[in-house]
């Protein structure tokens, strides 16, 4: 990995509708745009979709046609659904940086939170080497922190707290790659909109066509905010797609339960292994906490009973009965 430059300042975006603007996206499905179909797309088309096929559209192709009005886009749109950082980097980032872009996005990571091989030393290198060589050549990069997908998935606390604390290791990163190579990014931890339904596909993972355009909306917003001139993408549904429950149970069946039972595979031994670490770490507390009683007992030379109150995963307090 390059050593990592200092954050140059933010400089506001070509100023006259005729100027050659180049914009690449990298990432995975959300960048692909899976959850907002265009008209015709083929149900089940999720996995191993690209961001070039046409069939989806999705936030960063929204935001591009809002660029439009005021630049001659040229647009690379180099997602692939599924993708993790490792894949960015390996089959993404060449032909992005060979784009030559003025503007480049780079939302990945959750995918990487989602595998047993998570590595969040690996997931480090990957977007900061990311970072530095699609920024090379004085791109403005875009980047995004990630919410609770726990909370929007509705996941039992056994495993939306351990895939939480990746979210917010991933988040570390992010802000890492912020701090180091500026540009502008969107917190969805901090969304309200995340957790509104309609702002969902059908299966909690992939925004709508409504939250795709919240989406790009605030990537416009920030892009106005340093100087581009962008007009926000309209906030209201065009009417293209028109979900139905015929579609959606299509999907689920096609791809959406395909895709729990191959992440069920991947975090199943990880989830094991969380709950006895945690059973393992709250049974030692207890002891802990036991021990110390009966040696304050001892040097009072007195006795009483103690409580150990805790919320599940720790011992806050001891008290007397």
């Amino acid at each position: 990995m390059a050593t990592p430059r200092s954050p140059r300042p933010v400089s506001p975006g070509p100023a006259t509708p005729s100027t050659y603007l180049r914009f690449a996206a990298v990432g995975d499905s959300t960048t692909v745009g899976v959850g907002d179909p265009t008209p015709g797309t083929p149900v089940g088309l999720g996995a191993g979709a690209t961001g070039r096929d046409g069939t989806w559209r999705g936030w960063a192709r929204l935001l591009a046609e809002a660029l439009e009005a005021s630049y001659d886009v040229s647009f690379c749109n180099l997602a692939v659904s599924g993708a993790t950082t490792r894949d960015v980097v390996a089959h993404q980032l060449a032909e992005a940086v060979d784009h030559r872009a003025d503007l480049v996005s780079l939302v990945v990571g959750v995918n990487d939170t989602m595998r047993s091989s998570w590595d969040p030393a690996v997931l480090r290198r990957d977007l900061l080497h990311a970072a530095d060589a699609l920024t090379a050549d004085g791109a403005l990069l875009m980047t995004a922190r990630f919410h609770d997908h726990g909370e929007v998935f509705g996941l039992p606390r056994l495993l939306r707290r351990p895939l939480q604390q990746r979210i917010e290791a991933v988040n570390e990163v992010y802000d890492e790659v912020h701090a180091t190579y500026g540009g502008v990014r969107v917190d969805l931890a901090g969304w309200p909109e995340v957790r509104r339904r309609e702002f969902w596909s059908v299966d909690r993972l992939h925004p709508s066509e409504l939250g795709h355009r919240a989406l790009a909306r605030a990537f416009a917003a920030e892009l106005a905010a340093v100087g581009w001139s962008v007009v926000p993408p309209a906030a209201v549904a065009d009417g293209l797609h028109v979900p139905s429950w015929r579609t959606d149970l299509a999907w689920m069946v096609s791809e959406g339960a395909p895709w729990v039972g191959r992440r069920a595979r991947d975090l199943a031994p990880w989830a094991a292994r969380a709950a006895w670490q945690g059973a393992v770490a709250r049974r030692t507390d207890l002891v802990r906490v036991g021990a110390a009683g009966r040696r304050a007992e001892g040097s009072a030379g007195g006795h009483h009973d103690g409580v150990a109150v805790g919320d599940g995963d720790g011992v806050l307090a001891v008290g007397p009965a």
